[in-house]
């Protein structure tokens, strides 16, 4: 119901109710209304009829405008459509094909626009941009959106298991504090003997300042494939969840920090765990594993996972501690994690490892030590017919902002142990 209808109708309620009141305390009375409320009542009647016909007016015009799509004027910036279809985040659409279909249509012009890729439409600007309704692009309707950000952190994704802060604006700054315990600088505690001076300390700052960074994938689709929409329904989203989600997950690791974010293994707080003394190539030995344990800091393991080459798999058969295998490749433990547990801890088989027997073919992390940035909203999706029109093509844009970097800048050092703990570890060449 649109808000001038329901104006109408409240005012219609209103002198009804007071009409009412009248000839209800007449009848109390027992007796006829007088001069002056016989005056009143005619003027409430009048104005009941009058509201009655403006209601009907309305419900009339209403019902006309369901029938044909109102386009907004020139000065006008609002389109009138059923307020159902405005509250509903598919726009009224069944799936992603049957929207790219009727951009495709709309694209070629010759008719009204389907009136459901006007609900959320840009504003037209001066030039051929892909994000607004009257220059040739649509804005996909929300669910469709949300639904590739979902699928691109399905399977190995990396960003839900990283500390992540979604942002309004373009980045953020986050105070830190790297001091330990042990350390020689920031909050520290002495021995105090009775009436001496105490020795004073002062909490030891910096800051981390992220901003975020675009990822595009940019999709163009002939007018024949849009044709059939069941294909493009699994096709295309898909392929650009996949591309996202690879990126993602391998700047998170291996982003060099320009343009992109810093990963976790680019900087200084990663370590690198040393083969052991003549171990061959293409091995895989208990030490191996126990040494890159002994390296989180505590409170990581029961957080940290493996991320495997799959070439080295086979070599993780028949390790044991004494009688006991410690990689189970199948029981009640591994329920969660489809190529079982190391130690415990689960194994992502992943294609960002490096090959079998070289640095990085087994890592094991806590992701919890590293920071993400993403732009509220997830995934922007647009379209343009224009970008590839000679080509008889329409460019679908998918567009990711995130800014990612450990949170500390350093491995960390120990109050008494000799090796520095990291919660990125890598097991070195062999």
């Amino acid at each position: 119901m649109n808000k001038k209808l329901r104006a109408l109708l409240q005012r219609k309620a209103q002198a009804v109710a007071e009409a009412r009141k009248l000839v209800d305390a007449a009848a109390a009375d027992e007796r006829d209304l007088n001069e002056e409320e016989a005056k009143q009542y005619d003027e409430l009647r009048a104005q009941i009829d009058s509201l009655s016909a403006q209601i009907s007016r309305e419900e009339s015009l209403i019902e006309a405008e369901r029938s044909v799509a109102v386009i907004p004027a020139a000065d006008d910036a609002r389109v009138t459509v059923e307020e159902n279809v405005e509250q509903d985040p598919r726009r009224g659409f069944q799936s992603f094909g049957e929207f790219a279909s009727v951009v495709r249509a709309a694209s070629r012009g010759g008719s009204i626009p389907d009136r459901r890729l006007l609900i959320g439409a840009a504003a037209p600007g001066t030039y051929a941009n892909e994000a607004s309704g009257a220059d040739g692009g649509y804005l996909i309707p929300p669910e469709f959106a949300s639904s590739i950000f979902t699928l691109s952190l399905e399977d190995d994704a990396l960003l839900p298991l990283t500390d992540n802060v979604n942002v309004r604006g373009n980045g953020m700054t986050f105070p830190k504090d790297e001091s330990t315990p042990w350390g020689t600088d920031g909050v520290q505690a002495y021995w105090q003997a009775e009436a001496s001076v105490a020795t004073a300390t002062k909490p030891k700052f910096s800051v981390d300042s992220m901003r975020l960074h675009k990822l595009m994938a940019l999709v163009p689709v002939t007018d024949e494939l849009l044709e059939d929409t069941s294909a493009l329904q699994s096709y295309l989203p898909g392929l650009m969840a996949r591309s996202i989600r690879w990126k993602t997950n391998e700047s998170l690791l291996f982003g060099s920090g320009a343009g992109q974010p810093q990963g976790a293994f680019a900087g200084s707080a990663a370590v690198v765990v040393a083969k052991e003394s003549g171990q061959a190539a293409s091995t895989v030995q208990l030490a191996n594993i126990t040494k890159m344990i002994a390296r989180l800091p505590p409170g990581s393991f029961p957080k940290s996972l493996w991320l495997i080459t799959p070439d080295a798999l086979p070599a993780l058969f028949g390790l044991t501690l004494g009688n006991y295998p410690i990689y189970l490749p199948v029981s009640a433990g591994a329920q969660g994690s489809p190529y079982g547990t190391l130690m415990g801890r689960p194994i992502t088989v992943s294609q960002h490892a490096a090959a079998f027997s070289s640095q990085g073919d087994i890592a094991l992390v806590d992701m919890s030590y590293y920071r993400t940035l993403t732009k509220a909203g997830g995934v922007q999706m647009a379209t343009s017919m224009h970008l590839y029109f000679d080509a008889d093509a329409t460019a679908f844009r998918a567009t990711f902002r995130v800014d990612g970097q450990p949170k500390i800048s350093a491995a960390i050092v120990q109050a008494k142990g000799s090796n520095t703990l990291s919660p990125f570890i890598q097991l070195g060449a062999r």
